[in-house]
């Protein structure tokens, strides 16, 4: 099996697993999909990419030399992005619970926006601007009430949800009183965002009616940001859209909704994460010993839950082969379990595969976004290594953590 014309074998004993694996080419294409295809004659475009999905300093590097803009939503995500130089007029800073140190570092630093949460986060922003007699441009989320039809903990838009505030709220009336006095605040616009692996555009659609019919209230024409949450095919049974059919239908609901409602816009911005780099990341495992048990065939593999965390927290589901056996029968049932102490340390349940031996490798798809991410120490399991593959190249971006370093910041 090769990625990006790179024998995986070859990665193996280059690096040791579990490694994550990146095709540079898919996600170079991903993001030019993107660029070339979310255009309108009618205002201006910006695609921001949504940086949690998969934040390194490589992939960043990456992303400006695209011309791509930068979501973070945390000190660590910006200070990554502020180590490579990210041009911070390109940065919009989101989050829900940003810390006084987080806001004083984003105004010193100049960043482009800040997406603001809720009314106390906008008072300290304005107190923190004041004192410095700096300006900061901002939008601010609204809870537009829209739910998409995805796992509870990745829906972000039901009307009890952590983000964002409703437009009729008395909430957003004070923040309205404050951007609208304040100098030292630049309102630009709204930001609304309403899941996370989406299949159905019409939530968007939905979203950027209420968004236009709400900026009719202004006096200039705002900015719309209708987030990301972009579906991407795990396994067969999901049918996402295309980057560039789901562009130009964006576009299209976009330029409908202003003539519904004889509306203007400044420019309309997506913020894709998942779908960009998840279907280009592979991880790779080694599998070590098999259990037969009265109803399961189990393959142990050296990695699990600390570099994949979704199956153990939303039921996600990946496809798999073991290298070298791609065309062989599959007529096992198996269930891949990693090695941590946790019975819900499972990466995939129930599938067929051909029967393996110890020290066969496995590869696990589209793991590029939410694996290294959200990956942890539990068992004090070390983080994996990163490659890049691009031209038939493998290019180390994020060394393998030893124990070492494990185990340095304990006194």
């Amino acid at each position: 099996m090769k990625i990006g014309n790179v024998d995986v074998r070859l990665l193996k004993e280059k690096y040791d697993t579990p490694l994550y694996i990146y095709d540079v080419s898919k996600m170079k294409k991903n993001l030019r999909d993107y660029k070339n295809n979310f255009k309108s004659d009618l205002f201006e475009t910006e695609i921001i990419y949504a940086s949690k999905a998969f934040c390194i300093k490589e992939m960043l590097r990456l992303i400006n030399r695209e011309e791509v803009s930068l979501d973070v939503v945390s000190m660590g995500e910006l200070q990554t992005a502020l180590a490579v130089g990210f041009p911070v007029n390109r940065i919009y800073f989101h989050g829900n619970n940003k810390s006084e140190q987080e806001l004083i570092l984003a105004v010193e630093e100049g960043i482009g926006t800040i997406v603001v949460d809720n009314l106390m986060e906008l008072e300290a922003l304005e107190r923190i601007c004041f004192e410095r007699k700096k300006t900061i441009h901002i939008l601010i989320r609204l809870n537009l009430g829209i739910e998409a039809h995805t796992h509870k903990f990745i829906v972000t838009s039901h009307v009890d949800s952590k983000f964002g505030v409703s437009y009729n709220s008395i909430e957003y009336q004070k923040m309205k009183e404050i951007f609208l006095r304040s100098k030292y605040i630049i309102f630009d616009g709204f930001h609304s965002h309403i899941g996370s692996q989406i299949f159905d555009l019409s939530g968007y659609i939905a979203a950027m009616d209420k968004c236009i019919a709400i900026s009719k209230d202004f006096d200039k024409p705002l900015v719309l940001n209708i987030g990301g949450g972009f579906g991407v095919r795990y396994t067969e049974a999901d049918k996402p859209f295309s980057i560039i059919e789901g562009s130009k239908k964006l576009i299209e609901g976009c330029e409908s909704a202003l003539r519904k409602w004889k509306g203007k816009i400044k420019k309309l911005c997506i913020e894709p994460g998942r779908s960009i780099v998840a279907e280009a990341g592979n991880t790779l495992y080694t599998i070590g010993y098999l259990k037969q048990t009265p109803n399961k065939l189990y393959y142990f593999i050296d990695g699990g839950m600390t570099d994949n965390i979704r199956p153990a927290l939303y039921q996600a589901k990946y496809n798999a082969d073991i290298v070298g056996k791609e065309n062989e029968l599959k007529n096992h049932i198996v269930t891949i379990a990693g090695k941590c102490c946790e019975s819900g340390d499972l990466i995939i349940e129930d599938i067929p595969l051909p029967m393996a031996v110890p020290n066969d490798l496995l590869i696990t798809y589209t793991t590029g976004a939410y694996g290294y991410s959200m990956g942890s120490n539990y068992n004090k399991a070390l983080f994996p290594a990163i490659v890049f593959i691009e031209d038939g190249e493998d290019r180390l971006v994020c060394k393998r953590q030893s124990y070492k370093e494990l185990l340095e910041r304990e006194i």
